[in-house]
């Protein structure tokens, strides 16, 4: 092997290994949104629950 095929080896495990690395944060980060907005949505109250006073008689 010359070092050039050895050079572009090393680069293109360092390209997947950065790709990998990218792509973990990326889920990590998606999985705490999607915590947050369950949070969220758990707690948002309704849009009409209150708003409105039936008055009959």
């Amino acid at each position: 092997m010359n070092l050039s095929s050895i050079m572009s080896r090393q680069v293109a495990e360092l390209q997947h290994t950065v790709s990998l690395s990218l792509m973990k944060t990326q889920m990590a980060t998606q999985a705490a949104q999607a915590v947050v907005m369950l949070q969220d949505m758990k707690e948002a109250s309704h849009p009409h629950k209150g708003t409105v006073i039936d008055q009959k008689g």
